[in-house]
């Protein structure tokens, strides 16, 4: 599975974006999906993920409320829709697939290259 993450860019405090995850040479439609994200100096971190079918979202308690993962399976893509965006929010965004049908950690075997998130005034 190739992944390509898109949808990144530079938006003012307060402001929305979504990224997109799309599949290629397979379809990942049975395998959880994750977006993670690395800011500058820092470890890479986790953001939320989805289950194949969209009935389990999980999300790191600096996103939760602000951002939404959902999944269109027929369009083989994943998205994050971020809201109520923050300067600390500012990373390289990634997608990965997971092994496994629903999320477990230390189980993304995919990555994408990841799109640039720049939250600035």
């Amino acid at each position: 599975v190739q992944l390509q993450a898109s949808g990144g860019g530079l938006v003012q405090p307060g402001g929305s974006l979504r990224l997109s995850c799309a599949a290629s040479k397979r379809t990942f439609s049975n395998n959880a999906v994750g977006w993670f994200r690395q800011a500058p100096g820092k470890e890479r971190e986790f953001v939320a993920a989805i289950s194949w079918n969209g009935g389990i979202t999980t999300y790191a308690d600096s996103v939760k409320g602000r951002f939404t993962i959902s999944r269109d399976n027929a369009k083989n893509t994943v998205y994050l829709q971020m809201s109520i965006l923050k300067f600390e929010d500012t990373a390289v965004y990634y997608c990965a697939a997971n092994r496994r049908s629903v999320p477990a950690s230390n189980e993304y075997i995919y990555w994408g290259q990841g799109t640039l998130v720049t939250v600035s005034s």
